[in-house]
């Protein structure tokens, strides 16, 4: 039986967006809100996420051209392959490997942590110091569990891995549906004021962001085998959940903006959790507000689960890695050593504590930055050798939307290098060599 005969095709529309939609939403729009609010300003940071949705939309776009070109397990490693040979395959498959398997360890590094707003006081056992941050036993158990339970549900197949991501989502979307409640409720539109923050420089800071907290939607090409629609629609829905994932984050945006002036802003541990609170005038709506980020995490960490482990299926079966890693599972026709070992290093996350948070994203940030790079070199190249290849979602007719991807990608790219604001640090340095 071969590869594409091997993989169970359920997913319909529904499951599709919940997962990149999901992937996307993590738990920066509860820790980061009131940074781009400070930076920017209201309609700056509106302005930002409006322009950041664009931009990322022009790379999604190169991506679900190629998807429904090439409906295979592992993305960038096929599209890569064909247009620029087996060595930039390489390059690209490891870079967005390493991206999705740093997703998955930071999430898990990132659950406990957000249980620590709900319950104080719930570290105990010390066991060590790690890059200045303490770290408890108990803090880690929560994160392994955490990690046990994502690494099962994805070994028993995508199905049960879909309706989880369902559920999860659907909850994302009814906290959001309260905080918008809430600013008709308590929000006053005095606190909207400053406008704008810090001028353009302002605005280009919160920009910088945008594309890495909509990193996710590229799961949908990892799963490609495993989606039952016509391949045009794979390409139209991973554009729609970038726009739903900008609209998410516009929302936030002006439900805190309505509900905290610059003074509590200022003061504010969690701005988006704060500002629930504020809102209804009660402490419990923060503590929802919290459960709804777990719900991000968890729906991210899902994700690319997902996304990681087909990844790494697809080199399996390239010889890029063990051909181990390359089997389904006979009855759950999952790549279930993949997700085995893809859980495993994030069960391993938490005992290096909270100082792997910073680590992770920031190493892991850069391969995804070097993938996307190469999907729309890919998407040029391929426009220009193969014109008559059969593509169900052509994403324009000329080549500008790959142009400007490459830019896009190129541009967020330098940021990484030594001397930038966010150039990597020796640490993540080694993340992304390993």
């Amino acid at each position: 039986m071969n590869e594409r005969e091997s993989f169970v095709r359920v997913l319909g529309r529904r499951d599709v967006i919940a997962l990149a939609f999901g992937a996307m939403i993590g738990f920066g729009w509860v820790v980061l809100t009131g940074t781009w609010l400070r930076e920017a300003g209201s309609l700056g940071a509106i302005l930002a996420f409006l322009l950041g949705g664009v931009l990322v939309v022009f790379v999604g776009l190169t991506y679900a051209e190629l998807v429904s070109a090439m409906p295979r397990v592992g993305g960038e490693h096929n599209y890569a392959w064909r247009a620029l040979g087996a060595r930039w395959a390489f390059v690209a498959s490891w870079a967005i490997a390493l991206g999705y398997v740093s997703v998955v360890a930071f999430e898990a590094v990132a659950l406990p942590t957000t249980v620590q707003y709900l319950f104080p006081g719930y570290r105990a056992g010390f066991l060590w110091e790690v890059a200045g941050y303490e770290v408890y036993a108990s803090w880690v158990a929560v994160g392994v569990i955490g990690a046990v339970v994502i690494t099962l549900l994805n070994y028993v197949g995508i199905r049960p891995s879909a309706v989880f991501q369902m559920a999860s989502v659907l909850f994302l979307f009814a906290v959001g549906v309260l905080l918008l409640t809430g600013v008709f409720v308590g929000g006053e539109a005095e606190n909207f004021r400053p406008l704008f923050s810090g001028g353009v420089a302002g605005v280009l800071s919160v920009l910088i962001m945008t594309p890495f907290l909509f990193v996710g939607f590229d799961v949908i090409p990892q799963s490609a085998e495993e989606v039952n629609l016509p391949y045009r629609q794979i390409g139209l829905l991973l554009v729609v959940s970038v726009l739903m994932a900008a609209g998410w984050y516009i929302l936030i945006i002006a439900g805190v903006s309505s509900a905290m002036d610059p003074s509590q802003l200022a003061n504010a541990e969690l701005a988006t959790a704060d500002a629930m609170g504020d809102l209804f005038g009660s402490g419990l709506f923060s503590n929802i507000l919290i459960l709804g980020g777990i719900a991000g995490i968890l729906t991210s960490w899902n994700g690319f689960m997902v996304g990681a482990s087909r990844i790494l299926y697809a080199m399996a079966e390239s010889g890029m890695l063990p051909g181990w890693l390359g089997r389904l599972h006979p009855r759950y026709r999952t790549p279930a050593n993949a997700v085995l070992l893809v859980g495993a290093l994030s069960v391993v996350a938490p005992l290096f504590g909270e100082s792997a948070l910073v680590w992770l994203v920031n190493a892991g940030g850069l391969g995804i930055v070097v993938a996307y790079l190469l999907v729309a070199v890919s998407f040029l190249v391929l426009r220009r050798r193969e014109p008559g290849m059969e593509r169900p979602f052509r994403a324009g007719r000329g080549p500008a939307i790959g142009v400007i991807a490459v830019l896009l990608s190129l541009g967020v790219a330098v940021q990484y290098l030594p001397g930038m604001p966010a150039g990597l640090r020796v640490p993540e340095w080694i993340i992304v060599g390993l």
